[in-house]
Parts: C-alpha cells; structure tokens; sequence
C-alpha cells in the first residue's frame, strides 16, 4: 500500500511539475533591439530560472495600451513594458496591478518607482539637445549648453524637433513653459515662446527616426531635440555628432513595466517584472539598447556607463514631467500645437 501511495506521489509531483513547466505568459513590449535582446537573453534566463515559457508580444507603446483596454476583464497579456505616458494611462484606467515591493524592487532609485505603485521604471532616457559638430564649427558656434538656445536666431532652419505626436515636441513644450514661468499647469509661456522663437527656427517637424538621424548625420539639421539613446546610435555610426544634457536638466523618457491587472499569470508577472530591474539585466539593457539602468545596484563597464544615464548624480538630475496633467490636456495640446506651432 505504501508503495502504491509513494508511486502515486511521484506522479502527481510529475504532473505538477509538467503543468508549471508548460505555463505560458504573455509579455508586451516594443519592437527592433528590445525585443532582439528579450528574446535572445532576458527571456531565456528567466525561463531557465522558472521553468515557464514566456511569449514577447511586439508593439508600441499605444498599440499595446489599446489591448490592454479591448481586454480588460479578460487580459492574455501578463507584463506590459510601455513608455511612461502611455502607462499612467493604463494605470489611471485600473490596468495595472500593485507591484509587490520585494526582491530587486527594493534596489530602484527613488524615482524609478512610479505615482501609485502599479508600475516602475525598466530604463531611463535622457531627452535633450544634440548637434552636428561640424556645423556648429562650420559657423564658429559654440556648443548648445540650453534649452533656451532653441529660440537663438542663429539656428534659424537649422534645427529639427520630433512632433508634439512623438513625445519630444510635448517635452520641448514643457520646459519651454517651465523655463517661462509657467509649466504643466500653465502652458500658455510655453506655446507663446514655442510659437514666436523656437518655429521660425525649425526646419521640420520630424516623426520618423530615421529621417531625424539621417539629417542630424548630414548636418541638414544642426541642433535636435532627441533621446540620448537615439543619439548614441548616430555617434556609434561615426558622424560629428554629440548629446547635450542641458544646464536646466534633461527630461526623462522612462520605460516602464507593469503586470496587468487581472493577469492570467500575475505571479509568475510579478517575478519576471523583478527579473527586468535585477541588475544583471539592466546591465544587459544599457549595453544593448542604451536603456539608463533604474537600478542602485547595476555595474557597467566605462565605456558603456559613459553613453547612458547611469548613476546618482545623472539619475537626480532628471526632470519628471507629472503625466496625471500632462494626459489629461494632452489632445487639447495636441490641437493648439496643430493649429499655431506646426504650420
């Protein structure tokens, strides 16, 4: 009897752990290099730690916001890794769930642990200016040094800005209103200088980053406005080409995860969320796609610590943008910048 009871064990533990090692989870995230790095090593150490399959959904931050709305109350995806706008979204909208604060959630920097706690910061990414150095030697320019030099006549046509749509023409906005005396609560300093000096400056309005980068590369366009991440790419392809934490701050982009309230694995989302900010992969996300580590804890070798926003006094110097005003004046920014900035 006692044989057939220990054999019975033995294969109710087998199923049990064949049921475990067959869970499958549903992780969103954006496309290109992310998920090339997710795929090929975040997600395999994890699985091999686990004995979970994870399946990474590609898609931008909006596209994957919009399952997460078409399927609340019966949501596939597990983690959602989106850009930080696009996430207190979906966590004023009751999409996210708490993030348990334990295991390598206690090494993040203070302000990589979002408003609310339903979701935290995977990566940091500076926006500030950049410039073709041999422009700027061209004219005998000295290096931009602020966000005030985009309303400098000098520039006239010879700077380029992403559209308000993109994110970095709603950062610019901002501090254009912050620097004059308003901010996210006044905007209208920030439309007045954004309209009468900083367009009359710009030679294009531009979305894709491609583009941006090919006209950075050229020197078409002298000064941008971009993400130091973006940036990096156009230096490591050789071009005169440098970023610029301004004197007022660098805003910052963050990447942001959360587990979806309601997950169909929210504890295996929990662990895999944790398994992001651990050192070692933040470590894998700043070599790989210049992702500024969120963890206190991440090493990094110097040549790569150089080209991202990494340490205490980088990290404090960034400017949070408060996205619970920000989201809520969004479309009617969107249409004032339509009908007076963007002509």
């Amino acid at each position: 009897m006692r044989k057939t009871l220990t054999v019975m064990g033995a294969v109710a533990l087998a199923a049990s752990l064949s049921a475990q090692a067959a869970e499958t989870m549903y992780v969103g995230g954006s496309g290109g290099s992310n998920e090339k790095l997710f795929k090929e090593q975040i997600i395999p150490s994890f699985e091999a730690k686990t004995g979970a399959k994870v399946v990474y959904v590609p898609g931008n931050s909006t596209d994957i916001l919009a399952k997460l709305q078409a399927q609340k109350g019966k949501q596939e995806i597990s983690v959602a890794l989106i850009d930080d706008g696009p996430m207190y979204q979906a966590v004023g909208q009751g999409l996210c769930a708490k993030v348990e604060d334990s295991g390598t959630i206690k090494e993040l920097y203070p302000n990589a642990r979002m408003v609310g706690d339903k979701s935290v910061g995977i990566g940091f990414i500076a926006t500030g200016l950049a410039y073709n150095k041999e422009q700027f030697a061209k004219h005998g320019w000295k290096a931009p040094t602020s966000w005030q030099d985009l309303t400098d006549a000098k520039y006239k046509q010879k700077v380029v800005i992403p559209p308000i749509s993109n994110g970095y023409g709603l950062l610019t906005l901002l501090m254009m209103a912050k620097l004059n005396g308003g901010g996210e609560t006044n905007i209208d300093p920030g439309f007045d200088v954004m309209t009468k000096k900083v367009a009359p400056n710009v030679l294009a309005w531009e979305p894709s980053p491609g583009k941006m980068a090919q006209m950075l590369q050229t020197g078409e366009s002298a000064l941008v406005v971009w993400g130091n991440g973006r940036v990096q790419a156009v230096v490591d392809q050789g071009a005169p080409v440098e970023f610029v934490y301004p004197k007022e701050g660098a805003v910052v982009i963050m990447v942001a995860g959360c587990v979806v309230e309601g997950a169909p694995q929210s504890k295996l989302g929990q662990q895999f969320l944790q398994h992001v900010v651990s050192a070692e992969s933040q470590a894998l996300l700043a070599q790989a796609v210049g992702f500024g580590p969120v963890n206190k804890t991440t090493k990094l070798a110097p040549e790569v610590a150089k080209k991202v926003v990494f340490g205490p006094e980088k990290v404090n110097a960034l400017i949070s943008p408060n996205y619970d005003i920000v989201n809520a004046k969004r479309a009617e920014w969107t249409k004032r910048w339509d009908r007076a900035v963007e002509q």
